[in-house]
């Protein structure tokens, strides 16, 4: 179990990047939502040691990580959002690099690197430079790096950008097959990703937990509350300063708003399933008015 107690991140000029923050993760895939600003690069720095927090513990297996680190780091896979990479090394030379950084036996190595090389479709530059890789080429190598040593948590920062549509199907199908015995904790500005792929989300604002819940229930405390219908363009403003609005979608006929409102926003307005970006939009705007159930 990796448990996160009372953690709270403060800095230098007295901002508050974390307050309070408590969650126990045990397996599967965790999606992690929030704005930018929220503290998810935060959370998400302190669990893989690269920070430390200002207050309160985080432990893996019962063992603070910030006491003792080693542990934690040997079942660790992270995949930063700016990942650097060496443009004049091949993907297997850069892969076997980073294997032996994290200690692992160069023949198991080779092993799982062929594997990887194989499983992210990389087959035919696997020993080109990675200099000339494109960005969704460089990213699949980020995420192989994550998976060398097979980690228990694995940990993605916007693991999807730059990959085309495809590969984007393919690292959902590749985490869904890895989730029965880790912990993922995925974070992305990309809600499809998260809504297709997370079992549970961890919905964070300005550094503080909204809610740890599983996707249904957080779509359920929606029920009834997602509009759409059709205005003209010359309304959109007064609805906007109005209500909570998702997406605004052109027509011939005019705009159809997509509003998430506890009462009825108009007298033609139709009730319709709510989605977790509408869950995301709501709970972390400053008109929401009430909280979770």
């Amino acid at each position: 179990m990796l448990s996160i107690k009372n953690v709270s991140k403060k800095y230098s000029n007295d901002f508050t990047a974390l307050s309070n923050f408590n969650l126990e993760l045990e397996g599967g895939v965790i999606g992690l939502l929030g704005a930018n600003g929220a503290g998810k690069s935060t959370l998400m720095k302190m669990i893989a040691t690269v920070s430390k927090p200002s207050e309160g513990i985080i432990t893996w297996k019962g063992h603070d990580i910030h006491k003792n680190g080693d542990e934690l780091r040997h079942d660790l896979g992270y995949l930063p959002q700016s990942f650097g990479v060496f443009p004049n090394l091949t993907a297997v030379e850069f892969l076997k690099y980073m294997a032996a950084l994290k200690g692992i036996n160069m023949k198991k190595a080779i092993t799982r690197i062929s594997e990887l090389i194989d499983l992210l479709n990389l087959n035919e530059v696997a020993n080109k430079r990675i200099g000339n890789y494109s960005g969704g080429m460089k990213q699949r190598i980020g995420i192989a790096q994550a998976l060398l040593n097979d980690p228990k948590i694995i940990i993605f920062d916007e693991p999807t950008v730059g990959l085309d549509p495809n590969e984007r199907m393919n690292f959902r199908n590749l985490i869904n097959s890895l989730s029965k015995d880790k912990i993922i904790i995925l974070s992305t500005h990309i809600v499809s990703d998260v809504e297709s792929s997370a079992e549970k989300i961890v919905l964070m604002n300005n550094g503080k937990l909204i809610c740890f819940c599983k996707n249904e229930e957080l779509l359920n405390s929606l029920e009834g509350n997602v509009w759409e219908y059709l205005t003209q363009e010359s309304e959109l403003e007064d609805i906007k300063n109005k209500y909570i609005t998702g997406n605004i979608i052109r027509r011939n006929e005019g705009m159809v708003v997509r509003i998430i409102s506890e009462t009825k926003p108009k007298s033609e307005a139709v009730n319709v399933q709510a989605t977790l970006e509408d869950a995301y939009i709501y709970y972390t705007s400053g008109k929401r008015g009430r909280n979770i159930e």
